[in-house]
């Protein structure tokens, strides 16, 4: 509860000094969109596994605006020089993302009516997230955008909130299947209705990323980036045994986001 609240504030924090810089001191916009894939780790399949990471892909789009303290828009002049205004940027995203969910791994291939149960069933959830992430580039912003360097790298910390719209296909008919060939099978309890959560609902979440900027021109950049996003709820997949019976769907569910974009200085 606590790491919620502190999440909800922070978040609430950088958009107020977002917002209020923007329309208070003067700093100058950057606006760009971004897509790439989306590994989803969930309930779904096994964790650490490579066929689940490569099977529960999806795929996410948006748009981000960066708050850029190095140069002054109202007087066309840079900023008076801090270690602050050269080296960090606020980052503000919307973004959707959609990922299809299915049991990977070395239970879901058996040739049994566990096996068949699991290969019988599948998920996906949709997500809309917003939110906003402090940048660091550890080379100099001014340096960069004057042509000093074609790559400058990053590192961020962030909190999203995120509506999630979960689905789960398939369970009631598996289960009736399962039941008649297997009876005794523990998926029939670990799966049961209760372990299956399918209502839209809201949470935070908090991000980290690493990534790098390609100077494209003089007032655009190429992105590259990979961001990890940690939920602060299990949920997300619309899928979650009881974790005091089956430690091993304990986890939160997390993604990574591997994107390429395009921002244009304004």
């Amino acid at each position: 509860m606590l790491i919620k609240v502190m999440t909800k504030a922070l978040l609430s924090c950088m958009l107020m000094v977002s917002f209020y810089a923007s329309a208070q001191l003067g700093f100058s916009h950057e606006l760009g969109v971004i897509a790439g894939p989306v590994p989803f780790q969930s309930d779904y399949g096994l964790r650490y596994d490579f066929e689940t990471n490569k099977g529960n892909l999806g795929f996410g789009g948006g748009i981000v605006h960066y708050l850029n303290f190095s140069y002054q828009s109202d007087c066309d002049c840079y900023t008076t020089y801090t270690f602050f205004n050269d080296h960090f940027k606020i980052r503000n995203e919307l973004s959707y993302m959609t990922i299809d969910l299915n049991h990977f791994g070395e239970l879901a291939e058996k040739n049994s009516p566990g096996g068949e149960f699991l290969r019988s069933v599948s998920g996906r959830t949709k997500l809309l997230n917003i939110g906003a992430q402090l940048e660091f580039f550890p080379l100099s912003i001014r340096d960069f955008e004057n042509g000093g360097f074609a790559i400058s790298p990053f590192g961020s910390i962030g909190v999203m909130y995120t509506n999630y719209t979960p689905e789960a296909n398939g369970y009631e008919e598996a289960r009736a299947i399962l039941a008649a060939a297997d009876p005794d099978n523990n998926l029939l309890a670990k799966y049961g209705p209760d372990a299956i959560n399918v209502e839209s609902g809201g949470v935070f979440s908090l991000t980290g990323s690493v990534g790098a900027r390609y100077k494209f021109s003089a007032i655009s950049d190429v992105l590259l980036e990979a961001r990890w996003q940690y939920f602060l709820s299990n949920d997300i997949d619309g899928l979650n045994p009881n974790p005091d019976l089956y430690p091993e769907n304990r986890a939160n569910d997390w993604l990574f986001f591997l994107t390429i974009g395009y921002i244009f200085y304004l």
